[in-house]
């Protein structure tokens, strides 16, 4: 380690080298269960898809929201173990690591973090970086490894980043983040009970069950960043709205991921698609392991993608009620992401030997328009 940090008088820090240790990361509306008109192909009508999930009130998101749009309490506390004084130059290094890692492995989301402020930069960093690391724990190099003991551990160390005891130099970015900005343990709990599901899970049987899973992974994302975008204190929507429609982009994003991942999981016996909806279609597992698009797999497909789609859209309304100096990050950040939906789309739907992208001319001239967005307040009607 090339820099110090110094700690009140009772140390509450153990050392570490920063390395990453040892998985891929709902409420509903009446909006929310709005369905699909049945599609006809090959003489055949597909039944509907549902887009119902799982109700808000048995994840208790109200109550994270509730905890996080209150004030910085965490921050005003006086037990000096829980607010670690951590040397400046030590915090550089640690955000500088963090921004490290999410520039390499999530080039997308690293561009649309550029747009933010400098100490929501850091904050975002911080949360990539640990959200990167639990899921490592899973699907990363070690994974073969991977027991309940381990993710029990982690959750314990998690436990410490949040009472001020982080073990290593990333974990301290993650302790520092969540003393300046009113963060709450439960959305990271939650994460690794999604790490936990996929250690027992590989197939899901309808989209409820797949919903969980994205919650779990993603959606808690949503919940974590919240506090760190800001919500504009002229909104006229409700702090729950505005959560809402931050654990939707959550949704939609992970619901893209595994559209786009679908090869690349079969090759590792995984597959993140509704088993029922699979069968409405005329396929099964054996069609994903073969590898082979056909028409079947593209009408299937474009049903996925609508549903991706749909989250998106429900996200739109918060990423505009969002502080203003965060709206265009977001705004990238969703628009982006929906272009790896048409990439797939432009791969005639092969997903199962491609892997879709969104090269960085198309990146950038995509910021204008999320810039435009971000300026007004936008409301979607949904026919």
């Amino acid at each position: 380690m090339s820099s110090t940090f110094s700690l009140a008088a009772k140390p509450c820090i153990g050392a570490g080298d920063g390395k990453l240790v040892s998985h891929k990361s709902t409420f509903t509306t009446t909006r929310a269960q709005v369905t699909i008109a049945p599609k006809q192909a090959n003489g055949r009508i597909f039944p509907e898809l549902s887009k119902q999930g799982i109700p808000h009130n048995d994840l208790h998101v109200r109550e994270i929201v509730d905890r996080q749009s209150k004030a910085k309490n965490l921050v005003a506390m006086e037990d000096a173990c829980r607010k670690p004084q951590f040397h400046p130059m030590f915090l550089e290094e640690a955000y500088e690591k963090c921004r490290n890692i999410c520039a390499e492995y999530a080039k997308t989301f690293y561009l649309g973090t550029l747009l933010m402020t400098e100490e929501r930069q850091k904050a975002i960093w911080a949360i990539y970086v640990w959200c990167r690391r639990t899921d490592e724990l899973v699907d990363g190099p070690n994974a073969m490894y991977m027991s309940s003991v381990v993710l029990d551990r982690w959750e314990e160390r998690l436990n410490d980043i949040f009472n001020g005891r982080p073990y290593d130099i990333l974990d301290a970015a993650l302790t520092d983040t969540i003393y300046k900005f009113p963060l709450d343990i439960k959305p990271f709990k939650d994460m690794i009970e999604g790490m936990r599901m996929d250690t027992r899970k590989s197939r899901y049987e309808n989209f409820k069950e797949l919903y969980l899973y994205c919650y779990y992974v993603a959606g808690t994302v949503g919940l974590m960043s919240v506090p760190i975008m800001g919500i504009a204190p002229e909104s006229p929507l409700s702090a729950q709205t505005i959560y809402n429609a931050a654990l939707y982009l959550g949704i939609g994003n992970q619901l893209t991921n595994i559209l786009r991942d679908v090869g690349e999981d079969a090759m590792r016996g995984r597959v993140y698609l509704p088993q029922d909806e699979l069968a409405q279609f005329g396929l099964c597992d054996e069609d994903v392991f073969s590898r082979k698009v056909t028409d079947q797999w593209r009408e299937f497909m474009r049903e996925q993608i609508r549903r991706a789609r749909f989250y998106f859209n429900q996200a739109e309304d918060g990423a505009s009620q969002l502080n203003k100096a965060s709206r265009w990050p977001v705004w990238s950040s969703l628009l982006l992401y929906r272009k790896i939906l048409d990439a797939i789309e432009d791969n005639d739907y092969d997903n199962l030997t491609k892997r879709a992208y969104v090269g960085r001319t198309k990146k950038l001239l995509m910021l204008p328009l999320a810039y435009t967005r971000s300026l007004s307040v936008h409301r979607l009607v949904i026919l």
